[in-house]
């Protein structure tokens, strides 16, 4: 697949939405070291890095989001910020249309109106795909997902937005601090000498190092034909949720094991595997990070985190 850092550098101005996020805050290095100057929004204020310049926008208001693509001129926009809970729960419905599909639709619109070389947006393995016919969405994020996937097909047809999107598998890595997530949850007890609570573990996902994440968004914006294109950012192979926490464990080295079944399954939840074999020909991309080698890593950054907090506390 070649060194990303090898490669000609990308001239521009890149805006990543969520970029002080767990995927957009690696996103955003990775364009930094690409050579693209690097713009990012947030809901909440935050002082940006030496390679980022942070703006505080709240992208369901259509005159902000004008606003700011007049200021920023960006000629690359990949929009990570979203509501980010696959739970079926009816309290995720309005967060995630505002924060998901209106956010997409009023960027979509800007974009249409001011331009930009590629408008990059973030699919979801959770929405139906294809010629999904009579099928349902299974949680209100999925419903936004999707949605939002017409929109941009909309766009692109209609207006002529050169879009491109990145379906993205299950995410993990260093940084990730929601402890909602199975990950970053399961490390947390383990470091504090819990034993992780979890399904019944048979279900079944895709799982991707985030750094790998990060340079596939960046290949599909390289990539010169990419403007209509769908392309997977995952592993290519599935494990199931016991595994993976037992995985976790051993690599931690407790001695701990997860206590299955104390925690009921989500109903209806999907299960699909990345077509790497695409994502390499059409973009030439495939992930680098093994599991057990990205699950490591991300073990150590916690560890390192947990024995700063503690040395500073005590400090």
């Amino acid at each position: 697949m070649g060194d990303l850092k090898k490669m000609t550098s990308l001239n521009g101005v890149a805006l990543v939405t969520g970029g002080v996020g767990f995927k957009g805050s690696h996103l955003c290095k990775t364009l930094a070291e690409a050579g693209l100057t690097v713009h990012s929004t947030s809901r909440r204020a935050h002082p940006g890095e030496a390679h980022v310049r942070h703006w505080q926008a709240d992208l369901s208001d259509f005159a902000a989001v004008d606003g700011l693509l007049k200021s920023i001129k960006p000629d690359y926009i990949f929009h990570l910020a979203s509501h980010v809970m696959g739970s079926p729960d009816i309290k995720h419905v309005l967060p995630t249309f505002q924060g998901n599909l209106q956010t997409t639709v009023n960027l979509l619109t800007a974009v249409a109106q001011h331009g930009c070389r590629r408008f990059i947006t973030t699919g979801s393995f959770m929405e139906p795909v294809g010629d999904a016919g009579d099928s349902a969405p299974t949680s209100p994020y999925a419903a936004a997902k999707w949605s939002s996937n017409a929109y941009c097909r909309l766009f692109r047809t209609l207006y002529h937005v050169p879009i491109a999107t990145a379906r993205v598998y299950m995410v993990y890595g260093p940084g990730q601090q929601d402890t909602t997530k199975l990950v970053p949850y399961s490390i947390h007890c383990l470091l504090k000498g819990e034993r992780p609570r979890i399904t019944s573990g048979r279900r079944l996902v895709d799982w991707v190092y985030v750094e790998d994440v990060a340079a596939g968004f960046l290949r599909l914006a390289l990539a010169p034909d990419a403007d209509g294109l769908t392309v997977d950012i995952g592993s290519g192979s599935l494990i199931t949720t016991v595994d993976l926490v037992s995985m976790i464990c051993r690599l931690e080295g407790s001695g701990l094991q997860p206590v299955i079944g104390a925690i009921p399954d989500r109903p209806r939840e999907p299960s699909s595997t990345a077509r790497i074999a695409d994502s390499l020909r059409l973009i030439q991309w495939a992930p680098q990070v093994s599991l057990e080698e990205g699950l490591r890593r991300t073990i150590e950054s916690y560890r390192h985190s947990e024995e700063l907090s503690e040395y500073l506390g005590n400090d």
